[in-house]
């Protein structure tokens, strides 16, 4: 039978809502790295408790990335392992002045946040309410996002250096955190150091339902289309005239309408989805993502939407296109299936913490899905975070308890069988 690791409930509420106060929203507009100054805000914040816990060496480099050692406290030879989450929020909603609620003993009903009584979390849409009767639920409170992606991660690694620095007794080798900026947009690893954090493997905490580990993503590309159209003055355009900021818009209007979009699949399927239109009638730019679970679907995707965009300017033949095509991530499962023990370690992991562990492909990327590739094997682990992105976030502190208790176990089995 496994030891069992009870964390403090109340200690790692605390640190949740104080994090979720800080306002780290990263800009995909920005050429600055970290993208906004103020994700620096938290760094410094964690830095400090990482301090006072007696972790030393934890620092804050100039890029926005904290990095921290728990030396090993064992003899074995143990593999390095790395814990990870980041620390902004996204762009679709502010998080600015959040105001974290803890619906304390949620009894399975509607949950109404105050400030805007619109927004209703009703258990028919958000299902994994029905299994938190009984928790505590913290939200914010109508007007923001709740910012638990990802700080319900950040606070379950604190909650759990805490927890090994004061049980000396649970025996791990060396730890190393890491948490990093601008994840939201694509960046959280464009600046990170390996040497520095040489880690052999790593878990990003950073899912989603209680139990679930997640060691399977999309891959990803991104596309920018640019037209360069024919500008004529208005007055003297018949026949002449080629507007760019049209020819745009006809692309997208000639987009597949019942497949291949985010809100036609599910599952394992793929999709390319437009995600910015700028420009005037001489010049315009359409921004794509386009995800698949394997690169051969993904560029098979990509060369029909330049299929598409051929057939629109072949009406316009005085305009021009560029076709470019944007590595972002790919599929964590083509590194990890090299490592088979890093997932295994982490079900069992989640099994000893009391949950039926469950392996679970994303429709998505984390920090991880680059991480594998840049020499760090780094599933996703569950961290109780739902409904991200909007006004609807809510976490449970019942499943963030458990995903640190899991993070505890996961030490313990690395020493265990090194």
């Amino acid at each position: 039978m496994s030891k069992q690791h009870t964390i403090d409930s109340q200690s790692l509420t605390e640190r949740f809502c104080r994090y979720v106060q800080i306002d780290t929203q990263s800009d995909p507009n920005s050429p600055t790295q970290p993208s906004t100054e103020k994700q620096k805000d938290l760094a410094r914040v964690l830095v400090k408790e990482l301090l006072e816990l007696g972790i030393n060496d934890a620092h804050l480099d100039e890029h926005g990335y904290v990095y921290a050692n728990i030396p090993s406290n064992t003899d074995k030879k143990v593999p390095v392992i790395c814990f990870c989450s980041h620390l902004d929020t996204s762009p679709d909603c502010t998080g600015a002045n959040v105001k974290p609620i803890i619906h304390k003993n949620y009894d399975g009903g509607n949950i109404v946040l105050p400030t805007d009584h619109k927004i209703v979390l009703k258990p028919d849409e958000h299902p994994d309410l029905k299994t938190q009767i009984g928790n505590d639920i913290i939200t914010a409170d109508g007007t923001t996002l709740l910012g638990a992606d990802n700080k319900s991660g950040v606070a379950e690694i604190m909650e759990a250096v805490r927890y090994l620095t004061m049980h000396p007794n649970v025996k791990h080798g060396t730890i190393r955190i890491l948490f990093t900026p601008d994840e939201e947009i694509g960046r959280g690893v464009d600046a990170v150091d390996m040497k520095k954090l040489a880690a052999d493997f790593g878990y990003t905490m950073d899912g989603e339902t209680a139990g679930h580990l997640e060691d399977e993503t999309f891959s990803a590309d991104g596309v920018v289309i640019t037209i360069d159209g024919v500008p004529v003055h208005p007055g003297f355009a018949k026949n002449k005239m080629e507007n760019a900021l049209k020819i745009a818009s006809e692309i997208v209007a000639t987009l597949p309408k019942d497949t291949l979009s985010p809100e036609t699949t599910e599952n394992k399927e793929p999709f390319m989805h437009p995600t910015g239109i700028t420009g005037s009638l001489d010049k315009a730019e359409l921004k794509f993502i386009i995800r698949a679970f394997d690169t051969e679907t993904l560029v098979k995707i990509e060369n029909q939407l330049k299929g598409i965009v051929e057939a629109v300017i072949k009406n316009y033949p005085n305009s021009t296109y560029t076709f470019k095509v944007i590595e972002q991530y790919r599929n964590m499962k083509l590194i990890l299936d090299q490592h088979p023990e890093v997932s295994a370690y982490a079900l069992e992991a989640i099994t000893r913490a009391g949950l039926q562990a469950q392996r679970t492909s994303i429709r998505g990327g984390t920090d991880g899905s680059r991480l594998s590739f840049m020499g760090l094997p780094c599933p996703n682990v569950f961290a109780g975070e739902h409904a991200f992105h909007g006004k609807y976030e809510w976490a449970s502190v019942q499943d963030m308890a458990k995903a640190a208790e899991t993070i505890i176990h996961l030490c313990e089995i690395w020493e265990e069988k090194s």
